[in-house]
């Protein structure tokens, strides 16, 4: 209720409701661009970009109940944006980057092979398997989220499942 009531503050021109508003979401909206950026501060540029359409567009919003679905489709759409643009970036040095580690990151084997097995997924196949199982959509929601039929979700979801099994287990094989 309180989230309703902030997104109509918001959409009257109250910054400091808007400014409640995303940072209670903050946090979804930073680990859903983490996944598609791969880099930190890639994802924390999404989330500033999020931050400002969301902001320049809340008026638009419909129904205040699905601001969250909103900032994250827009968290999602500000990711695909940004990797659109990298694509035409020249890698000079390639093989550099795979002798770079983040010394932060927690060394768990089945971390790293979860996010290489995201990785390995489409773009849109990436974004129904967050959707459903990362924010808890159904798979409705993630349709609607997406703009997508709803029988291409199921389609979609499937074969991201089915492909994620199937590397899962050639990594199984490879192991033993």
């Amino acid at each position: 209720m309180k989230i309703i009531r902030l997104v109509k503050k918001a959409q009257k021109g109250d910054r400091k409701a808007y400014s409640k508003l995303f940072q209670h979401y903050e946090d979804a909206v930073y680990r859903t661009a983490y996944i598609y950026m791969k880099d930190q501060d890639d994802a924390l540029d999404v989330l500033q970009e999020t931050a400002y359409r969301s902001f320049t567009k809340i008026h638009t919003l419909k129904d205040p109940t699905y601001f969250k679905t909103w900032l994250i489709r827009i968290a999602i759409n500000a990711s695909f944006d940004m990797l659109r643009k990298r694509q035409n970036v020249v890698q000079l040095h390639p093989e550099m980057e795979e002798g770079i580690t983040d010394h932060d990151e927690v060394d768990i084997p089945l971390s790293i092979s979860l996010q290489q097995l995201l990785h390995a997924l489409e773009d849109m196949e990436k974004s129904v398997i967050l959707l459903r199982f990362y924010h808890d959509y159904t798979i409705r929601e993630t349709a609607e989220i997406l703009d997508i039929p709803i029988g291409t979700g199921k389609t979609i979801l499937y074969r991201a499942l089915k492909k994620l099994r199937r590397m899962a287990e050639e990594a199984d094989v490879r192991e033993q």
